[in-house]
């Protein structure tokens, strides 16, 4: 069991640093350059780097999930424009799965899988992509993009001959009195809806109205409409017109059509041909209405698909095991944080201790040399040095620790090493030969230089002596 959790560990930790940090900042910048070419109307040049950009994110899609979202946006767009509908298609749903909140992307995700079902001919699902896509313009706030949204829904209603949910669409649109450009999309809506209704003669009106804004679409239904009414001259010229305009296959392809059955005045040869471009055509468009389909069929698969929770049994494992080396690190740390105090503690006790028989063994001396008869003798009293260098032996160098401070002259520090002593007044006048008086002042004198309280002179004496803050 440890040994699959450690190999499941080091599988992540080996994923997650074949990524590093300067790649990721690579990805990240690819993507905001981009949205703003995006923004600005023009595609990423560089296909490769953004199909980098692309897989690098996608390792790191739960901690960057806008970024990945934006990353499968424009890579998807290029994979359409690139004419590989099925590898996009995946791109857009991996963006739909990215868990982002930016719904402006999402919005422009789902349209995009719309109009891949919409080229494939599956309009009840395309209405659904574009559905999803009005609720995400919704709620974003982005009005112009939600009716845009909305006239889609409307035109796969249109393409299904649905007039009833389709105008009430449409009349919603209208009613909100957006852009104007969007209510001219709704004309094309309107002239496809009542073509697919069969009322002709609305179709061409609506289809007139589209002149100046979309002239392919405007002659494709003429054409239409006027070929399934039986008028064949106003069908052949509308249908030659769009040849003349349009180079898009669907166009070309229904054009042929109405030319082949519909133009009479036309020779067998001629029909022939027309035929036998539109046959290959047909070839062209029933090629990439396989790689639609196929597009369409990730769409059905996803949606139908139950959630696999495998991937969130092998996080929680993870989770798991990286929380028990956190834990072994912290009770391992505790434990030696518990060690450490201890030992502090042992050492401050033992300080304690020490500083308790340095005190004891101070004050006992100093209760011998107060007791001698022959005091100045085995201090070498007279001699000053020898006495210091016998000061510090029997009293943890106090004298030197005096001199260092290098603010006392003899005669102080003399008055110094009595006071230690515990020495009385009258006692320390006899031994300095001093008047009483003289040595109060004297000791008042001291305990200044030493920036203490004259009362306190012994006590400091004393600390400094075994080297304890005076307190």
């Amino acid at each position: 069991m440890y040994g699959r959790f450690h190999i499941l560990l080091l599988t992540l930790l080996c994923s997650l640093s074949a990524c590093t940090p300067h790649a990721l900042r690579e990805a990240k910048q690819t993507v905001q350059q981009s949205d703003s070419l995006w923004r600005a109307g023009q595609p990423y040049a560089d296909s490769a780097q953004l199909a980098q950009a692309y897989e690098t994110l996608e390792q790191w899609a739960l901690f960057c999930p806008d970024e990945y979202a934006h990353a499968c946006y424009h890579y998807g767009k290029l994979l359409r424009k690139k004419d590989n509908p099925v590898e996009a298609m995946q791109c857009f749903i991996n963006a739909t799965h990215s868990h982002t909140r930016d719904y402006h992307i999402l919005g422009r995700v789902y349209s995009n899988m719309g109009s891949i079902c919409h080229l494939a001919s599956e309009y009840p699902l395309s209405y659904d992509m574009y559905a999803k896509s009005a609720n995400m313009f919704l709620r974003n706030g982005d009005s112009i993009n939600y009716y845009y949204a909305l006239n889609d829904m409307a035109f796969e209603k249109a393409l299904l001959a649905d007039k009833t949910t389709a105008l009430s669409l449409v009349t919603k649109i209208e009613k909100s009195h957006i852009d104007e450009k969007v209510l001219k999309k709704t004309l094309e809506t309107k002239a496809e809806l009542y073509l697919k209704c069969r009322h002709y003669d609305s179709a061409v009106y609506y289809a007139s109205t589209l002149y100046d804004t979309n002239k392919s679409i405007s002659f494709l239904i003429r054409a239409q409409a006027y070929s399934r009414e039986g008028r064949k001259d106003s069908a052949t010229y509308y249908a030659e017109q769009l040849l003349e305009l349009s180079h898009d296959l669907s166009d070309v392809n229904n054009a042929l059509y109405i030319l082949t059955n519909d133009d009479v005045q036309k020779d067998i040869d001629a029909i022939r041909e027309i035929a036998a471009n539109r046959a290959d055509i047909q070839k062209i468009l029933k090629f990439k209405q396989g790689k639609l389909s196929k597009a369409v069929q990730l769409i059905e698969q996803d949606t139908q698909r139950k959630f696999n929770f495998s991937w969130m049994y092998y996080i929680i494992v993870t989770l798991f095991v990286v929380g028990i080396v956190i834990w072994i690190c912290i009770r391992y740390k505790r434990k030696h944080h518990q060690l450490l105090s201890q030992q502090i503690s042992d050492l401050e006790s033992r300080k304690k201790q020490n500083l308790s028989q340095m005190r004891a063994q101070i004050e006992e001396k100093c209760l011998l040399f107060t007791n001698s008869t022959s005091l100045k003798t085995e201090l070498n009293w007279n001699e000053y040095d020898t006495m210091c260098r016998c000061v510090d032996k029997h009293f943890y160098l106090t004298a030197k620790k005096l001199q260092i401070k290098n603010v006392l002259n003899e005669q102080e520090i003399r008055l110094c090493i009595l006071t230690l002593l515990n020495f009385n007044r009258n006692q320390i006048a006899d031994v300095l030969h001093y008047a009483p008086n003289g040595v109060g002042k004297l000791k008042y004198r001291v305990a200044q230089k030493l920036g203490i309280e004259g009362k306190n002179l012994r006590k400091y004496l004393i600390c400094l002596a075994i080297d304890e803050p005076y307190k």
